[in-house]
Order: C-alpha cells, then sequence, then structure tokens
C-alpha cells in the first residue's frame, strides 16, 4: 500500500494540527496503521497506533492525552490529531501500515511496518 501524509506546518506551543494519510488501495482496511516521529540525529519514535476498525489504539506515554489517532476506512484515512503541542513535538512525523496477523492488535515496532508514507513536518514554535 502506497501512503502520503501532510497537515503538517508551522504552529505556536499550546496549539493544534491534523494530520491526514491517505492510502491507495481499497484493501487499506486490512493493516493496522501507526504514526511515528524523527527528529534528525535521532532514532524514530513511535507516536500512535490503531487496529484495522479503530477499537484498540496505543499512544506513547509522552503523547496519551493530547494526541488522538483514528481513521476512516471508508475514505482510506487515518489521522492524528495534535493538541497542545509543544516545541519538542517537532518533528517530522511518518505514517506506516503493517499487516498484523491478530487484527486485533496494534503494535509500537517501526520494523513491523512495511509500507512509510514520505512525512509531513511539524515544526512547533514557543
Amino acid at each position: 500500500v502506497q501512503l502520503q501524509a501532510f497537515g503538517g506546518g508551522l504552529v505556536q506551543a499550546g496549539g493544534s494540527l491534523r494530520l491526514s494519510c491517505a492510502a491507495s488501495e481499497g484493501t487499506f482496511s486490512s493493516y493496522a496503521m501507526g504514526w511515528f516521529r524523527q527528529v534528525a540525529g535521532k532514532e524514530r519514535e513511535f507516536v500512535a497506533a490503531i487496529n484495522w476498525n479503530g477499537h484498540n489504539t496505543e499512544y506513547a506515554d509522552s503523547m496519551k492525552g493530547r494526541f488522538t489517532i483514528s481513521r476512516d476506512n471508508a475514505k482510506n484515512t487515518v489521522y492524528l490529531q495534535l493538541n497542545s503541542l509543544k516545541p519538542e513535538d517537532t518533528a517530522v512525523y511518518y505514517c506506516a501500515a503493517a499487516k498484523i496477523a491478530d487484527t486485533g492488535r496494534v503494535s509500537r515496532l517501526s520494523v513491523v511496518y512495511n509500507s512509510w508514507g514520505q512525512g509531513t513536518v511539524v515544526t512547533v514554535s514557543s
């Protein structure tokens, strides 16, 4: 599946952004989806994940309560709502897709995801 992420931008601390990730094919609903982020010189970091029907989600501890992952299988799109943004949230945000045998589960591990979008840049100013 091909993925395209968009929605990044420049926002002040405390502000909000909504990232979107559109998938190219109709089997989107068979994939678990994840969001990761990366700062130059650092390893890619797990942000959030959602299973195929949206009934199971997971978040990194530092994002829990501020970020919300959701999906619309009819639109082949996964979203990441970013609220209460902090300067340390500045990063390139990537969406990714994974086939997980247990469809109720999600994964925090980047190696599980075999399709990645190109990334969208989020910059939070202080």
